[in-house]
């Protein structure tokens, strides 16, 4: 076919080469010079990469080859459905962008571009980032509303731009290469790769020749919290940008800085209301707390810019609080467009939430379609799952997830989800456990002894979220600081047990450098962050009240890189988009504004949400008891899923990464005969058992700990850890010789 661009600014290849988006990818190499096309290597590279992001579109594909970028996107389409082709590129100064997401501020965007001079060509929503970029540089994104994950390349300063968005719905991964031979300054990297998901970059991770490398550290914060905290990913090598992350790259190396973050007071954002060169217009925080008023305002609006599209769409409507409102307000901004809920169905009495459901639905007058969930999905999902993330996830509701989505795709192209009510209204009981626990330590400890000693002994139960659960977690979390009793209370593996698994616990989240960066500025990637260590960086401890650090603990981590993240994978394997009105960024803003008090009150939750979802739902929908996705694994673990379960534990992928498999046996033993309820912990086990499966495919893993890592040569191929034999990270452990 012929070139859709002229040949000094790249060549499309033809989409026939692919057929699916929604995913991004590309190479960027900073040692190659003029703007002949890089190379045939990188734009089949490139290829192989669109490949593995085929799942998340059947609308179109295409990469361009710009110079030393080669830059694709495959793309489901939302809006601008006939006139949505990417990669984008402005003409005049070569600048190339792609974009995973939705851009819902867009209308207000282009007028704005056109007042500037900068007419934007394209009906589809992302086409404003090009002109965005050559307006304001580096703070473009500042700008923007919506759910994305952007790659750009400007040719002009030979660099890389990649961006997340605010509360993380849209998922990118990167990874940099050295030069080969000695460090020379300012010529440091040679190349950079990117993609929205882990697996389309597997193949270009080193260890030995075509052979990936294991994280360990990383590893041990997954054991722990079922997810991985940014930057880490369970490769060595390969990181991820966080939500509200901005990473320059370029030949002199890599510079990580947040351009925004919930509770903390930065700049305003660039005026994109006149004409006029952007200022800084935004008024400082008001001393008085949102009114009711103010969130029926803000909540409207992002219900209806994410509904502002061209395709059908629907709602997860579980019966809890977050999903109902959602739909409720959905059915009151656009009562002329056709909704359908979709909701989970579960044999098991106390997990199932289909009638509620059911009558939500009917109260709104919607449609429903119900996706029952059986022991046996799980057997048959979860190997594909993580063949197409890449990386393993232990929220044990990823299963039903994509259940629900591939229900849904047959449907619709859209949904709206609850998902982020409850980290920025403060909704789960660990918030209030953060008030009760406060006067828990104040009772004599000789009293506090014996209330544990009583809770301790409390049988397991099978049952969903069980008093008696919910007593063990919070009599554990004795003694500990507020958020190091969160962190405990939400671990999926406590201390004690990754102790008897032989893994030390993890780290406080940091941003290590990657393995291959040399050059002044990449000693320590992240070193040129925002505000430093102490104030922006990722391993900061966030300043406010308790409940302001868990919140934000909760948004930044086990929203961003667990529940999204589940979210995403669940919903994108099947081409449905995902949109979560609660993630808007004035949503996220006003919900900053909120005192403790109109967040928890006691043993109150969302004190201030409730009040504001009273306007649209009745009282046995706004005060019933909180219930989440939950999933009967400790019945199942000792039943049809025993047997699967027990052969993932001790197929020796375990003790290649140093977990102790006799342990884990251990632990399924105390589980079969109901000692103890051990349901997540082994879960996290299978599911990380699976990965390993999956990655030994790869070309059999080696092993290596960060700081093995550190020494890579030159060619980016990662020395191997010296490590006495037997231990955690011991040299050369492949994952296939279990």
């Amino acid at each position: 076919m012929d070139a859709l661009w002229p040949r000094a600014v790249g060549a499309w290849l033809p989409e026939d080469l692919a057929r699916i988006m929604c995913g991004i990818c590309g190479i960027v190499s900073f040692r190659h010079h003029g703007l002949a096309d890089p190379g045939r290597g990188a734009a089949a590279r490139v290829e192989e990469m669109l490949g593995a992001l085929a799942h998340r579109g059947p609308d179109a594909s295409a990469l361009l080859a710009a110079g030393p970028a080669v830059l694709g996107a495959t793309r489901l389409a939302i809006r601008g459905v006939a006139d949505g082709r990417q990669p984008l590129v402005d003409g005049t100064s070569g600048v190339v962008a792609v974009c995973n997401g939705e851009i819902d501020n867009h209308r207000e965007l282009m007028a704005w571009l056109a007042e500037r001079g900068r007419p934007v060509a394209q009906a589809t929503d992302v086409a404003v980032i090009p002109g965005l970029y050559l307006e304001l540089g580096d703070r473009f994104p500042e700008v923007l509303v919506g759910a994305f994950a952007i790659g750009l390349w400007d040719p002009r300063r030979r660099r890389l731009v990649l961006v997340r968005d605010r509360a993380g719905e849209k998922p990118l991964f990167l990874r940099v290469e050295a030069s080969a031979g000695p460090a020379a300054p300012g010529a440091g990297l040679d190349r950079a790769l990117f993609a929205t998901e882990l697996a389309a970059l597997a193949p270009s991770i080193p260890g030995g020749p075509g052979m990936p490398t294991v994280d360990v550290e990383a590893l041990a914060h997954y054991l722990r919290f079922g997810c991985f905290a940014v930057p880490r990913t369970p490769f060595a090598g390969v990181q991820k940008v966080g939500p509200g992350e901005r990473v320059v790259i370029d030949a002199g190396g890599v510079r990580r800085e947040r351009y925004w973050r919930w509770r903390t007071a930065g700049p305003a954002a660039p005026d994109v209301t006149a004409a006029g060169p952007p200022s800084r217009v935004a008024e400082p925080p008001s001393p008085s707390p949102p009114r009711i008023d103010d969130l029926d305002r803000v909540f409207r609006q992002a219900v209806a810019r994410q509904t502002d599209v061209e395709v059908s769409c629907g709602v997860f409507l579980s019966g809890g609080l977050d999903s109902s409102l959602v739909t409720a307000v959905a059915r009151s901004v656009r009562p002329e467009v056709p909704l359908r809920a979709f909701s989970l169905r579960f044999p098991e009495s106390s997990y199932d939430e289909g009638e509620v459901a059911a009558r939500v639905a009917r109260l709104l007058g919607l449609a429903t379609t119900e996706v029952w969930v059986r022991p046996e999905d799980f057997m048959s999902s979860l190997p594909e799952l993580v063949r197409m993330a890449g990386e393993p996830l232990a929220d044990p509701a990823w299963v039903p997830a994509a259940l629900l989505a591939r229900r849904a795709a047959a449907e619709v192209r859209q949904v709206l989800v609850g998902e982020g009510g409850d980290e920025l209204f403060g909704g789960y009981p660990t918030h209030s456990g953060v008030w009760l626990g406060e006067r828990y330590e104040r009772l004599p400890r000789s009293l506090r002894r014996l209330l544990a000693g009583v809770v301790t002994r409390l049988p397991p139960s099978d049952k969903k979220v069980t008093l008696s659960f919910l007593l063990k977690r919070f009599v554990a979390g004795e003694g500990l600081e507020g958020l190091q009793r969160h962190l405990l209370w939400t671990s999926n593996i406590a201390p004690e047990i990754l102790a008897r698994l032989g893994i030390p616990p993890p780290a406080a989240p940091v941003v290590p450098a990657l393995p291959e960066e040399v050059g002044p500025r990449a000693a320590v990637l992240g070193v040129e962050d925002d505000g430093g260590e102490g104030e922006g960086g990722w391993d900061a401890a966030p300043a406010g009240t308790v409940l302001d650090r868990v919140q934000q603990h909760d948004l930044e981590t086990s929203l961003a890189e667990g529940l999204l993240t589940k979210a995403d994978r669940a919903s994108m394997h099947f081409a449905l988009e995902l949109r979560a009105p609660f993630l808007d960024r004035d949503v996220m803003e006003l919900a900053a504004g909120l005192r403790d008090e109109q967040r928890v009150r006691g043993l109150a939750t969302k004190v201030f949400l409730k009040r504001y979802a009273s306007r649209y739902l009745p009282r046995w929908v706004v005060h019933r008891r909180k219930r989440g996705l939950s999933v009967p694994l400790a019945s199942w673990l000792r039943g049809p899923l025993r047997g699967w379960a027990e052969e993932r534990l001790t197929s020796g992928r375990l003790g290649a990464v140093g977990i102790d498999e006799r342990a884990a046996r251990a632990l399924f033993g105390e589980h079969l005969r109901r000692e103890r309820d051990h349901a997540r912990a082994l879960w996290t086990l299978v599911v990380l058992a699976e990965w390993l499966d999956w990655a030994a495919g790869l070309a059999v893993p080696a092993v290596t700990a960060a700081t093995a890592a550190a020494t890579a040569t030159a060619t980016g191929v990662a020395a191997t850890a010296a490590a006495a034999p037997g231990s955690a990270v011991a040299a050369a452990v492949a994952l296939g010789c279990g």
